[in-house]
């Protein structure tokens, strides 16, 4: 049956409303989103979650502690280390001084300490050195992991998410707290192609959003080098004008505390 002129204008009137709502708000306005790079703080060994020292949504300074996991293993280990490194510095001093005193008297008293004995001081002296050299090494080692049970954020951020719960295991490696630095918030929009001659990176941009008191600056850093999205026929003159292509810009600080990821903008060029 064929649709009557009442349901073809309809028809017609709908495809008008969708497309007013898909096109731009303006002919220089673009469609885009606002999209961040999380940062994953993990440790590098496993543990129980013994302290989460923040909650998401907080506000973080860099420094401030984020997690601790139990390290009790790790501070024996460490309390060890340095008991045994102070034993081998002690024993170090002494053959070296027992060394400067044969070497000495070899040097101005002729007899009283042979070539042999003096050799055995020195040889006891290096051994001592090298014990002290390994002795540190292995307290290193033993601060290292005590230190990598707390982790602090490493910058200015907001806290995104909290991965874990208090007195959960956590594996080696695992993230316990993503963060958001203003630093890696940024804008997507998508620019058709006869355009792109017109974005440069460094260019400036207006981004702006529904209910936003004012417009936010942004700097282009990125231009993908494909289009995001092609029509399934081969390209012609008709169909390229579907083509568009991805662009980043990033915000300042200051402006990037006012935006969120996944929040629908419009952008402009200037």
């Amino acid at each position: 049956m064929k649709p009557s002129r009442i349901q073809l204008s309809i028809f017609a009137a709908l495809l008008a409303w969708l497309a007013a709502g898909c096109a731009p708000k303006t002919a220089g306005d673009y469609q885009g989103y606002i999209e961040g790079e999380y940062v994953y703080i993990a440790a590098p060994l496993g543990g129980t979650l013994t302290n989460l020292a923040v909650a998401r949504g907080d506000s973080v300074k860099a420094g401030q502690l984020l997690f601790e996991l139990e390290r009790a293993s790790e501070a024996a280990t460490l309390d060890q280390a340095e008991k045994n490194l102070t034993q081998v510095q002690s024993a170090a001093q002494l053959s070296e001084t027992t060394f400067q005193r044969r070497k000495e008297l070899r040097e101005n008293s002729a007899g009283v300490v042979s070539a042999e004995e003096l050799d055995k001081a020195r040889a006891q002296r290096d051994n001592d050195v090298a014990q002290v050299a390994g002795q540190n090494a292995a307290r290193e080692k033993a601060k290292w992991a005590f230190d990598q049970k707390r982790q602090s954020a490493p910058t200015d951020a907001q806290v995104h998410d909290t991965l874990f719960r208090q007195g959960e295991w956590v594996a080696a490696g695992s993230p316990v707290v993503s963060l958001l630095p203003p630093g890696n918030l940024k804008v997507r929009f998508f620019a058709p192609q006869e355009k792109l001659p017109q974005i440069k990176i460094g260019a400036t941009v207006a981004v702006k959003f529904d209910g936003a008191a004012k417009n936010y600056s942004a700097m282009v850093n990125y231009i993908s080098t494909s289009a995001e999205f092609t029509p399934p026929v081969i390209f012609s003159r008709e169909t390229r004008a579907n083509l568009v292509f991805m662009i980043e810009a990033k915000f300042s600080p200051a402006d990037a505390v006012d935006l969120r990821p996944g929040q629908p903008v419009d952008v402009e060029l200037k």
